[in-house]
């Protein structure tokens, strides 16, 4: 049922049958009490440029000592700076709606009062309201009053917010300490990380100083939806702007309590999926006929999306010979201008996924950003084309203003269908985490619009590569459950509905397996068993889970492991060795390694008898690691860190990549021993 349709039925028989007249006076209250305030036509200068004021960018989190990044600029997204003309008066309400005068619309509503402690008051902002709710209670609205009440514009926002000021805030460069409230990037509900009910805020209306035309809350208190889809600005002047014309996310503006001033900011520009809720999201309402303007364009496409090859790559096309071991590698995928600060960030590039096209295309997505747990972090993308040697530059791949979109993954069905899944953050931090996922039918040249599958903020959503199709058909992905192992997520409907299966891996970033028994395998990091990386086993499909100690060594920080089964039949595991493991090689002697390793069963995980350092065995020379970071390849050394992530072609050559490199091979190079280092010469 629309969500108009649910508006027009409770509030059947209580309806104005005729338009009332606008109001001319300088404020107007309904008659659910709301009051609002008249704002003359104008014109003013949108977005920001220039360096912000030190105080703006010097902050602390809640603990006192963590600092985090905020760009000296201001965000990408607030230039161009362009002139906006607003060519009529409209009313706009004084405060954010509250869940006294939202439960006359639906007052089911009051069952989510209190919700993780936040709103429950009558003069609290409403929150946990979708755009799309937003939206159904202003028709509802202006159906009782017989006038046009609705979302604002974006431009509408931020011309109101400033009332006539061309600062930082309303109230100057900085913002007082009375607005902020619990000024942080914020784990909660997070109950490993999160402060517990230190992290929460009243978030009760009208309790600082209104700005200069009367309007309270405009500086944070929660985020207000906008009417806009969210995109890049333009620098030509603009008239009564309404944003693009489509996209996947809303406009939020005013930032909200558990924020840093920084994103209270009269310019700064939030947005998230329209059916999202949270704690966060409140809204206001605008009295007033919306612009008739013509919407800017959607944007056009990015490097990866252009130019895609249609034609579906036949496996004879791509055939190596089986017999011959081949290995390629490593070569670096994560190019992305020095300096760059947005869309793409140079500083920490992170967390990737790959995987194959039906055209024989390689696509690889990671998170780019300065700090892990920053609202600045987005995703990037690149292609590596079939027949081409060298993948592109980065693009932008998928981002929700100003929200932290952490930890991506990608899957392609073996058919037409490439899946990309995304957990999203309810502001900052990957603690309070929903997942996303979009899907596309050209080879990643287009993708439908995001929606929600997981849509509840918490923590057993955070998207672990290694997606796959389970026996019975079942797609199974996996999550980390933020620091306290990691859990499963089974659709049985080509991933229309979702279901969480119950049990906990041990270790966190694990990779998942099915036996051809039916059980499900998997390896993880942290939860350590006698000093060994911890193996679990489900016979339910994950819904609870027998643990022992695997003969794997355990990884650390900045390292995560990969398990598949391979087209010819064997697992592959993919991991690292931080002290010297063994390896045999061609001689027959075994000698000790460090680093990138692969390990080959052949009996469902009983055993691992075929090790392989993930090197191309050449002479001695330096490489990158995560982030520039250099290291030594050697035929006794191999990469020392990265989240890893592989897909295996229809060519059955094994595409492996860690946060910054690309390693292809097959699996006769992994039968293969490596060749004996050579004897030193004797003096």
């Amino acid at each position: 049922m629309m969500y108009l349709e649910i508006a027009i039925m409770l509030t059947a028989g209580c309806l104005a049958t005729a338009a009332a007249a606008i109001p001319t006076t300088p404020r107007y209250a309904n008659s659910l009490g709301m009051e609002l305030v008249r704002i003359e036509p104008g014109a003013f200068v949108m977005g920001h440029e220039g360096r912000l004021p030190e105080k703006v960018l010097d902050v602390i989190d809640a603990d006192g000592e963590r600092r985090v990044w905020l760009p000296q600029n201001g965000d990408y997204d607030e230039r161009p700076v362009h002139k906006v003309a607003i060519t009529r008066p409209l009313y706009m309400g004084v405060c954010e709606v509250t869940n006294a005068q939202y439960e006359r619309f639906d007052p089911l509503h009051a069952h989510l009062r209190g919700k993780l402690g936040f709103s429950i008051d009558d003069d609290e902002a409403v929150v946990f309201v979708s755009w799309h709710e937003a939206e159904a209670f202003c028709a509802w609205l202006s159906r009782r009053e017989g006038l046009p009440y609705r979302l604002p514009t974006e431009a509408e926002w931020e011309y109101a917010c400033r009332a006539g000021t061309a600062t930082a805030f309303s109230t100057g460069e900085s913002l007082p300490d009375e607005f902020l409230r619990n000024p942080s990037n914020c784990w909660y509900p997070d109950p490993g990380r999160g402060r517990g009910r230190k992290d929460l805020a009243p978030l009760h209306v009208g309790k600082t100083p209104p700005n200069p035309w009367g309007l309270y809350d405009m500086h944070g208190n929660v985020e207000e939806w906008c009417h806009d889809w969210c995109g890049p600005y333009e620098a030509a002047d603009q008239v009564d702007p309404v944003g693009r014309a489509d996209g996947d996310f809303k406009v939020t503006r005013g930032g909200s309590h558990s924020t840093f001033a920084y994103y209270l900011r009269s310019a700064n520009r939030m947005g998230t999926l329209p059916e999202d809720e949270s704690w966060y999201i409140g809204f206001r309402v605008v009295l007033g006929e919306m612009s008739s303007t013509a919407p800017l364009p959607t944007m056009p496409p990015v490097r990866f999306q252009q130019k895609v090859r249609q034609r579906k790559l036949r496996r004879a096309a791509t055939a190596r010979d089986p017999d011959q071991p081949y290995f390629k590698g490593p070569l670096r995928y994560v190019k992305i201008a020095a300096g760059s600060e947005g869309p793409l960030f140079a500083h920490h590039n992170h967390d990737p996924a790959i995987a194959e096209c039906a055209n024989g295309d390689l696509l690889a997505i990671w998170y780019t950003t300065v700090t892990e747990r920053g609202r600045e972090l987005a995703v990037a993308a690149s292609r590596l084309r079939f027949g081409e040697e060298d993948w592109e530059p980065a693009s932008p791949f998928w981002d929700a203003p100003d929200r932290n979109d952490h930890c991506p993954g990608l899957w392609f069905d073996g058919k037409k269908t490439l899946y990309h899944f995304n957990s999203l953050s309810a502001a900052a931090t990957w603690g309070p985490l929903a997942v996303v996922m979009r899907t596309s039918n050209d080879n990643g040249a287009t993708w439908s619009r995001a929606r929600l599958i997981m849509p509840e903020h918490v923590s057993r959503h955070m998207v672990i590569p290694g997606i796959f199709r389970a026996q019975d058909g079942t797609i199974i992905l996996a999550c980390d459950a933020s620091g306290r192992g990691t859990a499963l997520h089974l659709s049985r409907d080509e991933g229309e509905t979702w279901v969480d299966a119950g049990g906990t891996i041990a270790g966190i970033h694990a990779g998942v397996a099915q036996l051809r028994d039916g059980r499900l395998l998997a390896f993880g990091r942290g939860g350590d068993i006698d000093g060994r990386m911890p193996m679990s086993i489900s016979s339910d499909m994950g819904k609870t889970w027998q643990y022992s100690a695997s003969s794997f060594p355990p990884i650390g920080g900045g390292q995560r492991l990969v398990l598949m089964r391979l087209q010819e039949g064997p697992l592959l595991f993919v991991s690292f060795a931080n002290e010297p493991t063994t390896i045999r090689d061609a001689s027959g002697n075994h000698r000790p390694v460090t680093g990138m390793f692969a390990a080959l069963s052949y009996d469902e995980g009983r055993t691992w008898p075929q090790t392989r350092l993930v090197s191309d065995d050449g002479p001695g020379r330096e490489a990158e690691t995560l982030d520039g970071a250099p290291f030594a390849l050697t035929r006794s050394s191999a990469e020392p860190k990265g989240y890893l992530a592989a897909c295996q072609g229809s060519n059955r050559l094994i595409h492996l990549i860690s946060s910054w490199n690309y390693y292809c091979f097959n699996l006769k190079w992994l039968e293969t021993p490596a060749p004996p280092v050579e004897a030193a010469a004797k003096p």
